[in-house]
């Protein structure tokens, strides 16, 4: 958060020896987290926030999730690596229970340490399978920072590392608010984008759910029909679920919400509930297949490394055995309404999208035209605008609330209870008379 303060001995040497990320450098103000429990976390000088928005919407299972954190110790203990021609329990049974808790006969598991290696991957089996060379994606996505991740995400921030890779195709999305397509318009000039390409395009990849650019949630129909276009031009669907699973949207994944099992999905963040770095590509039975004789030409020193597949096992069997998907589904109705009333209040608010608990809270300053506060541009400028304000004030109030463009996201630990859903909603109702006051 942005507020101006001083910075204690650990801040000052944290901006003076390590980047801070997507950062002007002169802009960046570390602060130092000392203590964490449950959906709550303190800072240096004692200020304790509710964590509204899981961090960066990955700390799914909170801060006390004390059976993965013994798994941790114990496999550290037990043996902290091996390389990834040898096997633990922790890895085996994480990649069974993948392949369990996923829809349809998705079976197979590579894994990295990150959403964006996840993506990596997902995009070179998609080309070895297929033998093609091209990917559509869409505009307001984010798929990661490396440079075949950052390739395909639409997000502004791959401008910088423009041209990246060859091959890397952008489609609109379907968002009513800001397009001048209708959502299901959108899917007939994706399927346009294919015929034109001809048989060159290896997969179409998106997020089910639109994460960091705006909580974006598709008609019901838009995802089914989109894997059927994907396949009738011979190209594969991957859904990208590094933010929108593990329970976030009130199922396990977000593709679970539209009945659709993708050829390949990749899984980061909930995946440990941000306890370790682990990434995950998961593929179909046939796509599996394929590589029994056909050299998979991928890897990483530190795929399917103990520890981090240790917190992987016990994060998923916690959500089972915590019920918490359950729980983000009936928290999640009760944090729909409880935003629906900060809707009705505030006329700053200009949409409210998101399933389960992951919701967005899109910002005007016009309630007849919806003009935004913030625009694309902004992720790329120094300064702050009116949604960054939003936040802090709600931060002063002792709530994190992560905002991205115009939007608020809301993605709180799926441990969450209805007084603590009060108490940050609260926060976001005081905040939200900044963005009033700013309206024309």
């Amino acid at each position: 958060m942005s507020h101006e303060r001083t910075l204690n001995d650990v801040e000052r040497l944290d901006k003076e020896h390590v980047f801070g990320t997507w950062s002007y450098q002169s802009t960046v103000r570390p602060r130092q987290i000392t203590d964490s429990d449950g959906v709550r976390f303190t800072d240096a000088a004692g200020n304790e926030f509710i964590d509204f928005s899981g961090q960066l919407m990955c700390s799914n299972l909170g801060h006390s999730a004390d059976g993965v954190a013994d798994a941790i110790a114990e496999q550290a203990t037990e043996g902290a690596y091996f390389a990834p021609g040898f096997t633990t329990e922790a890895r085996a049974k994480l990649g069974a229970k993948l392949a369990d808790v996923t829809p349809g006969d998705l079976s197979k598991t590579f894994f990295s340490t990150s959403g964006t290696e996840a993506v990596e991957a997902a995009i070179k089996i998609a080309k070895f399978y297929t033998g093609k060379d091209k990917v559509v994606s869409r505009y307001r996505s984010y798929h990661g920072a490396t440079y075949g991740s950052i390739s395909v995400t639409g997000d502004p921030r791959r401008l910088a590392a423009e041209p990246g890779i060859p091959g890397a195709i952008k489609a609109p999305d379907p968002y009513a608010y800001g397009s001048t397509l209708d959502p299901m318009q959108s899917l007939d000039y994706i399927e346009e984008m294919l015929m034109l390409e001809g048989d060159t395009v290896a997969a179409v990849l998106v997020e089910p759910i639109v994460g960091s650019n705006g909580i974006l949630v598709p008609p019901a129909e838009y995802l089914p029909r989109l894997k059927d276009i994907a396949h009738e031009h011979g190209a594969l669907l991957i859904c990208d679920e590094v933010m929108s699973g593990f329970g976030r949207t009130g199922e396990w994944f977000g593709c679970d919400v539209f009945d659709v099992t993708p050829d390949i999905m990749t899984m980061a963040k909930g995946l440990t509930g941000a306890y370790q770095p682990l990434g995950a590509t998961i593929v179909t039975d046939e796509i599996a297949d394929y590589f029994e004789d056909n050299m998979l030409t991928h890897g990483h020193t530190y795929a399917g490394h103990p520890v981090a597949c240790a917190a992987g096992l016990a994060a998923v069997e916690t959500y089972e055995q915590e019920g918490l998907v359950k729980n983000a589904s009936e928290m999640g109705d009760y944090l729909g309404e409880r935003i629906d009333d900060l809707a009705a209040a505030h006329p700053s608010v200009g949409d409210t999208r998101g399933v389960g608990l992951f919701r967005g809270i899109e910002l005007t300053r016009d309630a007849d035209e919806r003009v935004p506060f913030g625009e694309r541009e902004d992720k790329l400028s120094k300064g702050s605008n009116v949604v960054d304000e939003v936040a802090d004030a709600a931060f002063a109030e002792g709530t994190y609330v992560a905002n991205m463009i115009n939007t608020l996201i809301v993605a709180p630990p799926l441990t969450i209870t209805e007084a603590e859903i009060d108490e940050a909603t609260d926060a976001l109702d005081s905040a939200l008379d900044v963005s009033d006051a700013a309206m024309d």
